[in-house]
């Protein structure tokens, strides 16, 4: 059961419009993992879906970027 809680398709989702923000921000996961504190697996563990964040990271992450949380957030509610 752990791929379901992990990576379910709304997560998936919100994995990739994360990923495209970064790349489109131009920060390679070490880059973004400096910005954040943190180690640059932690970035591939979200990116690879291996690990999820919590709302806090969530919008710590977007911060990083510099990206609207709320536009991340309202693919949850889109329909595959």
């Amino acid at each position: 059961m752990m791929g379901k809680t992990v990576s379910s398709e709304e997560n998936g989702r919100l994995t990739k419009w994360l990923k495209d923000k970064r790349h489109e921000k131009g920060h390679t996961m070490r880059s973004l993992a400096q910005v954040l504190g943190t180690p640059h697996s932690f970035i591939g563990k979200i990116e690879n879906q291996e690990r999820r964040l919590d709302v806090i990271e969530f919008m710590r992450y977007c911060d990083a970027l510099e990206v609207d949380p709320y536009e991340g957030l309202s693919l949850l509610q889109e329909q595959a």
